[in-house]
């Protein structure tokens, strides 16, 4: 017992018997005025894996990893997404997509089935810099497996089938892609940033899908997919030798290419402040990314960026979490990255927020910029990054995934060869002096672009001010005159009073909905009628010829909130209906008014 149990035990005020109950109660207390002390650092002991170069030029890197009866493989190519030709965005992305959907001696049920016959996994992506085939298996099927990762890699025929579904699907999702903020903001973010660098494309366009291929495909195939140009990084339980033998008999006989050294367009230079709003009218959030150029993936300052964005934005205890989540509520997570790739990078950070405290965002958002920049961090601020990122690497590395993926990363980045034994010293090696340093050079709020994803005629008036210039697009891309917004609110309000029958498109059908609206100067109310359920229309507003509301109503008998967003001309109305669930599109609708 402590001090004070005994004091209270010896006057009598509490029992023999409520002792141990009390004192739990204490030390209860205690625990919870005292942090309880960090654990010592687990040591983190990597050895260097095994290289060597096949005569052909394919690098073959072997991990021996005996903890587990499992192989994990990746043949990655120092080419991605950036080395599309400029006429055929998309090509890399869907040669992936189709590698394992049939090869000259297997269909694509027929790999499929053999697959999972096996247990195993093979599949392929890409990225802007890289391609990678992957394939993991029991290391009691990984020769089996490793010649079907071949068979894959060396001979797809790309079917004209399966080639026309990828085209249908792909085409469909794009449709999806831009009913969504983050990726709308991405996209205008990349145009911004990067202009005709290739990095300044986040995404093929229909008519570029359409223009795909299958003789396409396999040139481009042939021309990418050299063993000069890969790397094969084996992890796992593993007998090196056996293992250099069937990659040789697997991969020997591939063919030495040609891979072009591709000249891209620099960045432009950023010298001011620029702001671009993607319209997305009645949207109840707006998605706020500001943005400059910063670093590349081999750039020396690498770990003193990641130190000060620890600080900043990479967490739930950073400053901007800290400061617009918990302190002002706008948003339920505000953050910061680097995005750092071979040939140029990034800094950014995003926040979805409430559109009424859009600006109030925008400000928090430079403050705590300026602060990073002009404010030394703490001691305590960074112990507590370094803490962080030499805690949770080793934990990348327990699971073999994870240290295949770390290794990939080494591997098609150039990085040192004691990259992941040296990780944890180069974090603490990392100053208060360094995360200033850093901060000062690699985050420039007075040349920063800023990118909202919202309905412009709630958030124009609250952001002009942080630009001299308004660059508005919709959905599609298409620009947009700011003075449309001004002149619709200025404007005298269209008369919305009465019925309308309103035709709403979704997934291909036509479906009818009545509103009934009592319309009181610039305020709305009513009612919706539709085949999915009744609503209640309140807190509508015309403003202009916008009509904005909110219908409250039942879907599978859950509560949901429609918002409903329409352009009025005369006795006719266009706009769309969102239904708050996440990925799900807005729906487009066209309505006339009922005469009385």
């Amino acid at each position: 017992m402590n001090k004070a149990v005994k004091l209270f035990a010896s006057a009598g005020l509490i029992s023999t018997l409520g002792v141990g109950a009390f004192a739990q109660k204490t030390m209860n207390e205690d625990f919870r005025k005292t942090a309880p002390t960090a654990l010592a650092p687990k040591s983190f002991e990597i050895a260097k894996p095994f290289e060597t170069v096949l005569p052909n030029g394919l690098k073959v890197v072997v991990f021996e990893d005996k903890r587990l009866p499992l192989v994990s493989y990746r043949l990655g190519f120092k080419t991605g997404d950036v080395n599309d030709p400029k006429d055929s965005n998309g090509l890399t992305s869907a040669i992936t997509a189709l590698l394992n959907e049939g090869t000259k001696t297997r269909t694509s049920k027929q790999l499929a089935e053999e697959i999972e016959r096996l247990g195993a996994s093979v599949s392929a992506s890409s990225t802007d810099d890289n391609t990678i085939v992957a394939a993991s298996a029991l290391s009691l099927y990984s020769t089996d497996v490793l010649r079907l990762m071949a068979d894959v890699v060396l001979n797809p025929v790309f079917p004209e089938s399966e080639l026309a579904l990828y085209k249908k699907n792909t085409i469909e999702n794009l449709k999806y892609q831009r009913s969504q903020p983050a990726f709308l903001a991405s996209e205008q973010i990349a145009k911004t940033l990067y202009g005709t660098h290739p990095y300044g494309i986040v995404s093929a366009s229909p008519a570029e899908i359409e223009r795909i291929t299958r003789e396409k495909l396999a040139r481009f195939h042939a021309k990418m997919f050299t063993p000069n140009n890969a790397t094969l990084i084996v992890v796992g339980d593993v007998d090196r030798e056996n293992l250099l033998k069937e990659i040789k008999d697997a991969f020997g006989g591939w063919q030495k290419g040609t891979v072009e050294a591709m000249k891209f367009d620099t960045p432009p230079v950023r010298t001011a402040t620029t702001l671009t709003v993607v319209d997305r009218p009645g949207s109840l959030q707006s998605n706020i990314v500001l943005a400059n150029l910063a670093i590349d993936r081999s750039n020396p300052d690498y770990f003193p960026v990641l130190v000060m964005n620890q600080i900043l934005g990479a967490g739930a205890s950073s400053r901007l979490f800290m400061n617009l989540r918990e302190a002002k509520g706008y948003t339920y997570g505000a953050y910061s990255r680097f995005d750092a790739r071979r040939l140029a990078g990034n800094f950014e950070t995003n926040a979805e927020v409430r559109t009424p405290v859009t600006g109030d965002s925008l400000k928090e958002f430079f403050y705590e910029l300026n602060r990073v920049r002009n404010e030394r961090a703490t001691e305590k601020e960074l112990k507590d990054a370094k803490s962080y990122l030499t805690g949770v690497f080793p934990l990348r590395a327990e699971t073999q995934e994870g240290l295949t993926n770390l290794l990939v990363a080494q591997q098609l980045y150039d990085l040192p060869a004691d990259y992941l034994q040296t990780y944890r010293d180069r974090v603490n090696a990392v100053t208060l002096e360094d995360v200033e340093r850093v901060a000062k050079k690699y985050i420039s709020p007075d040349k920063i672009a800023i990118v909202i994803v919202g309905d412009a005629g709630e958030i124009l008036p609250q952001i002009k001010s942080y630009a001299p210039k308004v660059e508005i697009f919709d959905a599609e891309g298409k620009a947009i005159d700011a003075a449309t917004y001004s002149n619709a609110n200025t404007g005298a309000a269209a008369n919305v009073n009465g019925k309308w029958n309103l035709t709403v498109e979704a997934q291909g059908q036509q479906l009818p909905v009545t509103l009934m609206l009592k319309q009181d100067g610039g305020k709305v109310s009513g009612s919706l009628d539709s085949m999915m359920g009744k609503g209640d229309i309140s807190e509508a507003k015309i403003n202009g010829n916008k009509f904005v509301g909110t219908a409250k109503t039942q879907i599978q008998g859950q509560a949901m909130d429609l918002v409903i967003n329409g352009t009025v001309d005369g006795d006719s109305i266009k706009g769309t209906i969102t239904i708050p669930i996440p990925g799900a599109p807005p729906f487009n609708f066209t309505g006339t008014k009922a005469k009385e």
